[in-house]
């Protein structure tokens, strides 16, 4: 039954999205709650996680971990969501 539904969600393009809420969901339990405060904005659209930040210094430091960003994110989620990170 489980295999069913899985198939049924994926069939339906469901799955991918159901991974990206649960991921954006854990935002603070990834990154920390130093990022997570500094973060006003963060969602997910054709493999691209966008992240608008409220500081200059977080987004530079963040922009030096992108690569990172995107393994924790795609490790979390238990399959690839995203391929590259933005920051705003």
């Amino acid at each position: 039954m489980k295999d069913s539904v899985q198939g049924f969600l994926e069939a339906l393009g469901i799955d991918a999205k159901m991974h990206e809420v649960s991921v954006l969901s854990k935002w603070e339990e990834i990154m920390g709650s130093a990022v997570a405060k500094r973060t006003e904005k963060k969602y997910i659209k054709n493999r691209v996680l966008y992240l608008e930040l409220n500081s200059s210094v977080m987004r530079g430091e963040l922009m030096q971990q992108r690569s990172e960003i995107v393994k924790k994110i795609n490790a979390v989620s238990g399959v690839p969501i995203i391929d590259e990170v933005h920051l705003a």
